[in-house]
């Protein structure tokens, strides 16, 4: 029998790559528990999830900040990762949020562009690829 290895829950950093087009390799690989309760040999499973975000800081911020304006809530409390739902948003929410971004960022997302959004990050990631693609 192999003995048990144990991976660290952490997270490793590595330098930022930019590649052609703009695109970017995420700088945070995160090893988390998976939820089985046991993976033969190795006694602890984990999954991989990686991030990769194309937004820019300011614009993630400006997401951020319409969001909580939108929702009423505190801006503390919209992470990039938080989902609309887990901040109380319903669907009707989520469209008025779109079009506030919209709005002030002044591009057109389309009907179809905000049905894949399901997080804070999405929102700014898909203005971002918007506004590239208008330019």
């Amino acid at each position: 029998m192999l003995p048990a290895v144990r991976a660290p829950s952490s997270v490793h950093r590595a330098p930022r790559v930019v590649l052609a087009g703009g695109l970017r390799v995420p700088n945070r690989i995160q090893l988390q528990k998976s939820s089985a309760k046991r993976c033969y040999p190795v006694p602890w499973c984990y999954k991989t999830s990686i991030s990769c975000s194309i937004a820019k800081a300011e614009t993630l911020q400006a997401v951020q900040s319409t969001i909580a304006k939108q929702l009423s809530i505190e801006d503390s409390t919209v992470a990039p990762q938080t989902k609309f739902a887990d901040l109380g948003a319903d669907s009707l929410d989520t469209v008025e949020i779109m079009m506030a971004l919209e709005e002030q960022f002044g591009v057109s997302i389309g009907e179809g562009g905000a049905e894949n959004i399901v997080t804070v990050q999405d929102a700014a990631d898909l203005i971002e690829k918007v506004k590239a693609e208008t330019n």
